[in-house]
């Protein structure tokens, strides 16, 4: 869709730092993190919320996101990660989205309340990504 921001990232017609690029979906970092290497997941399809999801994609779809909880556990020494996903109602894009949110004891993240981040620049942003895409090269082949 010509009007969506996702479909656009993933034409390539809109900047983004892309941590991951497969067949089944694109993972790149939000613009405007929870926390600094706040990810999103996202079907290369335009599918507009979970239910749109064909079934037959939920699986390799969630398999992406997994990979990307791990990456960022691994890639950014987080605790643990925060994965969620809107439907509709709080869904700031309309093409099916997941959150993957870095995560560590007393960040200061309370119930839904997302405060959010602003990168430094450009660069730290990119350096975020390369972090994330460096800690995803080891599962590259499975």
């Amino acid at each position: 869709m010509s009007d969506c921001v996702f479909c656009r990232i993933i034409a390539g017609e809109v900047a983004a730092h892309v941590v991951l690029d497969v067949p089944e979906a694109v993972a790149f970092l939000d613009a405007r993190p929870v926390f600094k290497g706040h990810t999103l997941v996202v079907p290369r399809a335009h599918h507009e919320t979970l239910t749109d999801l064909p079934p037959a994609e939920i699986g390799p779809f969630f398999a992406v996101v997994q990979r990307i909880a791990g990456a960022v556990e691994s890639g950014l020494d987080a605790a643990g990660t925060f994965v969620a996903m809107n439907n509709r109602v709080s869904q700031s894009v309309p093409h099916l989205h997941a959150h993957v949110v870095p995560r560590n004891r007393k960040d200061g993240l309370r119930g839904f309340f997302w405060p959010r981040q602003r990168y430094e620049s450009d660069a730290e942003q990119a350096d975020y990504a390369r972090r994330l895409a460096k800690a995803l090269e080891p599962a590259q082949g499975r």
